[in-house]
């Protein structure tokens, strides 16, 4: 099963490329990079709540229980990081490119996941940090190195 999640996870990223692409058409059509992530952000919401109502039809989106409203006040930050890599990617994928605007983008999502695995942050299970681990980020910033002197 996790090489279905890894899978996944794999044609998820591919998307995420595909986005950085069509986020910069947009903006070079829109004229503002404000104007450009809001339009991308309400056609996710659209998609979003389209799908959530026929999960709710279906009976597999119950609403939230009243836990939500008793959860970390942190919970609601979220999408914080989602809106200000949308934004960013928008604004830096002209000057970037997709391949290096990606290798940056995983690279920190790389080094802060190791760090929320390794000190079991925002509730997650606690993964050590490893040579193996370390070895994967050093690798990965040697990769973007390449790709940003071609």
């Amino acid at each position: 099963m996790t090489n279905l999640y890894l899978l996944l996870m794999t044609m998820a990223g591919a998307a995420a490329a595909a986005q950085i692409a069509i986020n910069a058409r947009l903006l070079s059509v829109t004229a503002s990079a404000l104007w450009a992530s809001n339009i991308s952000f309400a056609v996710t919401m659209l998609i979003g709540v389209v799908v959530l109502a026929v999960a709710s039809l279906l009976g597999s989106a119950p609403p939230p229980t009243a836990a939500l409203w008793n959860a970390p006040w942190w919970i609601w930050l979220g999408g914080l990081g989602g809106a200000t890599y949308v934004l960013l990617a928008i604004v830096l994928a002209d000057r970037l490119g997709a391949a290096l605007l990606s290798a940056a983008a995983v690279l920190g999502q790389l080094g802060v996941s190791l760090l929320i695995d390794h000190y079991g942050w925002f509730g997650m299970p606690v993964q050590r940090l490893s040579a193996q681990r370390l070895i994967g980020l050093a690798l990965l910033t040697v990769g973007v190195a390449l790709i940003r002197w071609k």
